[in-house]
């Protein structure tokens, strides 16, 4: 029997008391004694010096954070649309089924919930679940039966058979970033040699972009936050993976991590940084402890920590912090929100981060690629780097390719391939669709195939799945739409109410009563949530119905009810008819009486 109020009290201690770290004593605890009592956030609250509420509040916003029991066996099988395709949900019935148990429920005895959770950065081995926060992949029903045999001898999962849990990286095709042999320390080196300035210089020169989704230039974020006022700067890595069908920063951070924290320092070197903080997503649980060794490791290296490499004043380190499951958390603004310990709710903007970020100062948020790719700039220059891809887009992209291929897997690519190439590269064949760029990207239809990937035309953050013709277009947008009314964190009326609502049409659709008025409505929720929502999340829920409805219309109208209108009721024929009936000239009265019929 864990001590609660002991449990809290060294929990808070070891956080140091600070507020900031609310969501970080919340995991913890959890992960001790398996969710979160109303006393247990009471005494959190005391120890951190809290709102009661505050404290709840956080508890109820992440979906991996539980306020009522769950079971010793937390199982959640991930409810993506490629998942899906490979089965997931019969495997979901069938485990369900050997347990005695109800989707969604905890047994009586408290021993195993089963419920589905959004997509887990598995697509390329997928079915997946996580089991206690550790990844299972390539389920199948003998797997299943392992895993239901597992859970009534009640065997820790630690105990569990390790190739349950075995992750490949399925790298298919390498370039700049994933060929190159990397000796940790030599980009520093490069770019300590070239001073603070020539190093922004070469990062301009290579006119990178965010790899993230937005494409935002680097360099212009980096020189905005050396430039703001305030010397106590931070570098953020966004790890929170979490639109569906992207795995890319998964293998990064695997296989690179090296690269990824080089790419930090290099950061804090342009802007002056002293802090930096990687933000793990929590289905990415089981990486913390692998990355953390990789930051011992370099600090003994001297890569970080006071004088970097014997540069005096470059003093740089690194923390993680964990996600507990928000998509919305890969919005910068709310991901900010989230390592300060709060709901992830994006901010308002202006100010923006670069000048107002963590804690109030001034902050460079970056994505886990785009940080990896900085190393190559710093070794090769910023020229050489411009001259793989397009003017716009400079470099190379990681690709997360999934569905309907014989190879799913990473694939990296210079800016500028075709759709057409990386179908064939990837052993796809009769693809009906690809949808480029996680849920809220663009559904890419097979007379578009001739189209690149580029900011310029086809812009991602690197999912790629692949659906064949024999897939439905209307239900993966479908899934699509559940996944962002899930995902929706509801601090905007527009954004709360209309996934919802968009989510309905889809479902009424799905069961046969959609009427084509229905159509026009979901295009002018699709106009509402563009203009009005309070972030990108609200104003992309609808994009895969939208393009669904302008490339697979038939897919939708399919679904329409055959409404067959009965005649409107005509008096006068009716009294004629009455009236040969009856033979009486008081045929009101018999029709008053309801014993005609039309």
């Amino acid at each position: 029997m864990v001590d609660d109020e002991r449990l809290v009290a060294d929990v808070v201690a070891r956080h140091g008391g600070a507020p900031s770290q609310l969501l970080q004593v919340l995991i913890e605890i959890q992960e001790a004694i398996g969710w979160l009592p109303p006393a247990v956030l009471t005494r959190v609250a005391r120890g951190l010096k809290l709102s009661r509420a505050r404290v709840e509040g956080v508890a109820g916003f992440y979906s991996f954070l539980h306020n009522e029991p769950v079971g010793r066996y937390r199982i959640l099988f991930s409810d993506n649309i490629t998942d899906r395709m490979l089965g997931a949900p019969a495997l979901m019935d069938a485990l369900c089924s050997k347990l005695w148990l109800e989707p969604g429920k905890l047994a009586q005895d408290g021993l195993v919930s089963v419920d589905t959770t959004s997509c887990t950065g598995m697509c390329d081995q997928g079915p997946a679940l996580l089991v206690n926060g550790r990844a299972i992949t390539r389920v199948d029903h003998q797997r299943v039966n392992q895993i239901a045999e597992l859970v009534r001898q009640e065997r820790p999962v630690s105990d569990w058979p390790a190739e349950f849990f075995q992750v490949e990286d399925n790298i298919r095709r390498r370039d700049a970033l994933l060929a190159a042999d990397f000796v940790p320390g030599s980009a520093l080196a490069a770019a300590i040699a070239r001073g603070r300035d020539g190093w922004v210089e070469e990062m301009r020169l290579s006119n990178l972009r965010g790899r993230g989704g937005a494409g935002f230039t680097t360099a212009v974020k980096w020189m905005a936050c050396r430039d703001a006022a305030g010397a106590d700067k931070v570098v953020v890595c966004n790890a929170d993976e979490g639109e569906p069908g992207t795995f890319k920063d998964r293998v990064l951070l695997t296989s690179f991590a090296d690269r990824v924290f080089e790419g930090m320092a290099l950061a804090a070197w342009a802007t002056g940084a002293t802090t930096g903080l990687l933000y793990l997503r929590g289905e990415y649980r089981y990486l913390l402890e692998p990355l953390r060794a990789v930051l011992a490791r370099r600090r003994e290296a001297g890569l970080l920590g006071a004088g970097i490499l014997g540069e005096q004043g470059f003093d740089f380190d690194i923390d993680i912090h964990l996600g507990a499951g928000a998509y919305v958390c890969g919005e910068e603004t709310a991901l900010l929100e989230s390592l300060e310990g709060k709901r992830g709710t994006p901010r308002i903007r202006p100010p923006f981060p670069v000048t107002h970020g963590y804690l109030g100062r001034p902050t460079v948020v970056n994505n886990v690629e785009t940080l990896a790719k900085t190393t190559l700039i710093a070794l090769e220059g910023g020229a050489a780097f411009a001259a793989t891809g397009t003017a716009q887009s400079t470099g190379t992209k990681l690709l997360s390719i999934s569905g309907d291929c014989a190879f799913p897997g990473i694939y990296e690519y210079p800016f500028g391939v075709s759709i057409e190439q990386v179908l064939e590269d990837c052993g796809a064949s009769d693809t009906q669709a690809v949808q480029v760029g996680g849920a809220s990207g663009v559904t890419v239809a097979s007379y578009e195939f001739h189209r690149r990937i580029a900011f310029e035309d086809v812009p991602t953050a690197g999912a790629f799945m692949v659906f064949d013709s024999s897939r439905d277009p209307f239900e993966m947008a479908r899934n699509f739409v559940h996944f962002f009314a899930h995902e929706s964190c509801g601090f905007c009326t527009p954004c709360r109410v209309g996934t919802a609502l968009l989510k309905g049409y889809m479902d009424k659709l799905a069961h046969g009563h959609g009427a084509k008025m229905d159509l026009a409505d979901i295009e002018w929720i699709d106009r509402l949530l563009k203009n009005a929502s309070h972030c990108g999340l609200g104003s992309s829920a609808p994009n895969p119905v939208i393009d669904g409805l302008v490339k697979f219309r038939p897919a939708y109208e399919r679904r329409l009810k055959s409404l067959e209108f009965e005649p409107a009721f005509d008096l006068d024929a009716a009294l004629a008819e009455a009236r040969r009936m009856t033979g009486r000239d008081d045929a009101a009265a018999h029709l008053d009486s309801g014993e005609h019929t039309r």
